[in-house]
């Protein structure tokens, strides 16, 4: 990886031209994080919290997440105040045997991850279903009971 500044050439009619400097350093950064690795990606942002799709079902809010590698025994689901978290740990080992010795590696992440739900939602009739690393949220919303009237004698 290598640092440094780069020349800023004027734009036309010899007048500097700080966008130009800005997308300049732009490319440098994006250059920058292109050579480093940051492994398995979790989110958009190298971050170890997945992103979460959730989606209005008619009566009930769905939430879809991705957890590859993670066990359902691992994973912590809450709802408080319209809002989910969802919790879990995960670890992994690797074994790899090369001319005469033994190598083992072993990592251990978590995340917790909160998110605001569209609608008041109940826990009655919740349901969660963690299959092929793709973990379902299905929660019932909320019935709000309609107005009754109150007859003026």
């Amino acid at each position: 990886m290598r640092f440094g500044l780069t020349k800023v050439t004027p734009a036309r009619g010899g007048l500097w031209n700080p966008m130009e400097e800005i997308v300049q350093m732009q490319d440098m950064l994006n250059n920058m994080f292109k050579e480093r690795s940051f492994g398995e990606h979790w989110s958009e942002t190298g971050i170890l919290a997945p992103l979460v799709d959730v989606k209005d079902e008619g009566s009930d809010i769905l939430v879809k997440t991705d957890l590859p590698g993670v066990e359902k025994g691992d994973v912590d689901i809450d709802v408080s105040d319209n809002m989910l978290t969802i919790s879990a740990q995960r670890s992994a080992s690797t074994e790899e045997k090369e001319e005469g010795y033994l190598r083992r590696e072993r990592t251990y992440s978590s995340f917790s991850r909160t998110v605001s739900l569209p609608e008041a939602v109940t826990t009655d009739g919740a349901k969660a279903k963690l299959e092929n690393g793709v973990l379902t949220v299905t929660l019932p919303k909320m019935q709000i009971e309609e107005k009754k009237k109150i007859l003026i004698e």
